[in-house]
C-alpha cells in the first residue's frame, strides 16, 4: 500500500456526520489504492460517541483525536498513529491494533477484551519516533520530510494539550487504569511506564511484552501468558496473578506486595482487634493506633480501620481498594501512589496528607454522619479534611467529596473529571489552570 495524498483534517474539530463519511469514504479509496483516495487525518478531531465499528482505519492519523466512548468493535486500526487518543470508556473489542502508536494515550475504563494489540506501543508520550515509525516498518517508516515535519507537529500539539502547556521530560504515561484487556492479544507491545491501575488482564497474551516501570496495582493478571515478559521494576503491589506460569518472567526489581501476615505480629493484632472492636461497636477489641507505622506496599484491600488512628503513617504505594476508612485518621500519613480505588473515606482526616498520584476514582470523601453511642443518627455530620494535602496528579474520577474541606489543597494536574465538589470548601486550593466547576 504506497501513499497517494493525506487529506486534512477540518477545522474545526468536530465533524459532521457527512465530513466524517467523507473521510472515511477517501481513507477507503487510499488503502485500496483507488483514484481519489487519501489518508484520513483525523488529528484533534471530536468524534467523541462517533460509530466506527468494523471499520478499515489502517494507518490513520488520529493524533489527539477525542474518541470517548466510540464503539471501535471490530476495527482495523492496524499502524494507526493514536498518539494521545483519549479513548476512554470506548468498546475496541475485537479490533485490530496491531503496530498501533498509542504512546500518552487516555485509555482508561475502555474495554480491548480481545483486541489484538501485538506490537503495540504504549510507551509514555514524547516526541521521539513511535509505532512503525521507529521499527522501520509500515507507510510511516520513511516518510518525506515535509510529511515527517507535519507528525511531529501534531504530536508537539497533542502532548502540549496533554500536558496543558507544561514540559515532562519523561512523557505523559499512558492510562490504562481500569481498563478490559481480558483475552487480549499483547504479544512484544511495549507497555513500558503505563499506568494499568485495577485494569482486567484476565487470560491475556503478553508474551515477550514489555511491562518494564508498569504501575499493575490492583490490575487482575490471573491466566495471563507470560513467558518473556518484563516486569523489571513494575509495581505489582496488589496484583492478581492467580494460575501464572512466572518460571519464564523476568521479574527483575518488581515492586511486590507486603501481605499483613509478613508485617510482624503487632501489626497484625492491631488491625484484628480493630476490626473485632468496629464489629462490636466498641464492647471487644481495641481502637488500632498505627500512628508512624510502615505499612508501605501493604496489601489492605477491604480492610476495616474505620476510626483507626494512622497519623503520619506510611502508606505508600499500599493496595487499598474496597478498604472502610470511615472517621480515620491519616493526618500527615504518606499515601503517594497508593490504590484506593472505591474507598470509603467519608469524614476522614487526610489534613496535609500526601497523595501524589494516589489513585483516588470513586472514594466516598463526603461527610460522615455522627451517631450517638446506640448507633442512632444525630443529625449531623463530619466533612472529610483535606487541608494542605498534596494532591498532585492524584486520579480523583467520579469521587464523592460533598462539603470536603480543600483548603490550601495542592490539586495540580489532579484528574477531577466527574468528581463531585458539591459545597466543598476550596479557599486557596492550588489547581492547574480554572479550577473545577461545582455540581
Amino acid at each position: 500500500m504506497s501513499p497517494v495524498a493525506t487529506a486534512p483534517a477540518p477545522a474545526p474539530s468536530y465533524l459532521r456526520p457527512d465530513q466524517l463519511a467523507e473521510v472515511l469514504d477517501r481513507h477507503a479509496r487510499w488503502i485500496k489504492g483507488q483514484p481519489g483516495g487519501a489518508r484520513a487525518n483525523l488529528v484533534l478531531a471530536d468524534l467523541e460517541g462517533a460509530d466506527l465499528a468494523q471499520r478499515d482505519l489502517r494507518g490513520a492519523r488520529l493524533v489527539g483525536a477525542k474518541l470517548a466512548r466510540c464503539r471501535l468493535s471490530g476495527t482495523n486500526l492496524a499502524g494507526a498513529d493514536l498518539f494521545g487518543v483519549d479513548l476512554r470508556d470506548a468498546d475496541i473489542t475485537r479490533a485490530n491494533l496491531m503496530q498501533t502508536d498509542l504512546r500518552g494515550a487516555r485509555l482508561r475504563s475502555a474495554d480491548f477484551s480481545n483486541a489484538n494489540l501485538r506490537d503495540a506501543d504504549l510507551r509514555a508520550g514524547t516526541l521521539e519516533p513511535g509505532g512503525t515509525a521507529r521499527r522501520g516498518t509500515g507507510p510511516d517508516a520513511h516518510p518525506d520530510a515535509q510529511d515527517a515535519e507535519a507528525i511531529r507537529q501534531s504530536h508537539r500539539t497533542a502532548l502540549a494539550r496533554l500536558q496543558g502547556g507544561a514540559t515532562a521530560e519523561s512523557g505523559i504515561p499512558t492510562d490504562l487504569t481500569g481498563a478490559v484487556l481480558a483475552g487480549a492479544n499483547l504479544t512484544e507491545a511495549d507497555l513500558c511506564g503505563a499506568v494499568l491501575q485495577n485494569a482486567d488482564l484476565t487470560g491475556a497474551v503478553l508474551t515477550d511484552a514489555n511491562l518494564s516501570g508498569a504501575r499493575l496495582n490492583g490490575a487482575n493478571l490471573s491466566g495471563a501468558l507470560l513467558d518473556g515478559c518484563t516486569f523489571d521494576n513494575a509495581d505489582l503491589v496488589g496484583t492478581r496473578m492467580v494460575d501464572c506460569d512466572l518460571s519464564r518472567a523476568k521479574l527483575g526489581s518488581a515492586c511486590l506486595t507486603r501481605p499483613i501476615d509478613s508485617m510482624g505480629s503487632e501489626i497484625q493484632r492491631a488491625i484484628f482487634d480493630h476490626e473485632r472492636w468496629i464489629d462490636s461497636v466498641g464492647q471487644r477489641g481495641e481502637r488500632a493506633d498505627l500512628d508512624g507505622t510502615d505499612l508501605s506496599r501493604a496489601d489492605l484491600r477491604g480492610v476495616n480501620l474505620s476510626a483507626a488512628s494512622l497519623r503520619g503513617a506510611n502508606l505508600s504505594d499500599a493496595a487499598l481498594t474496597g478498604a472502610r476508612l470511615m472517621m480515620a485518621d491519616l493526618s500527615g500519613a504518606n499515601l503517594e501512589h497508593a490504590n484506593l480505588m472505591g474507598a470509603d473515606l467519608c469524614g476522614a482526616n487526610l489534613s496535609f496528607a500526601r497523595l501524589t498520584g494516589a489513585d483516588l476514582t470513586r472514594v466516598n470523601l463526603g461527610p460522615a454522619e455522627i451517631k450517638d453511642p446506640s448507633g442512632r443518627p444525630t443529625g449531623r455530620s463530619w466533612a472529610a479534611n483535606l487541608m494542605g494535602a498534596d494532591l498532585r496528579q492524584a486520579m480523583l474520577t467520579d469521587s464523592r467529596m460533598v462539603q470536603a474541606n480543600l483548603t490550601d489543597a495542592d490539586l495540580e494536574n489532579a484528574d477531577l473529571d466527574g468528581a463531585d465538589l458539591t459545597g466543598a470548601k476550596l479557599q486557596r486550593a492550588h489547581f492547574k489552570g480554572k479550577a473545577p466547576r461545582r455540581r
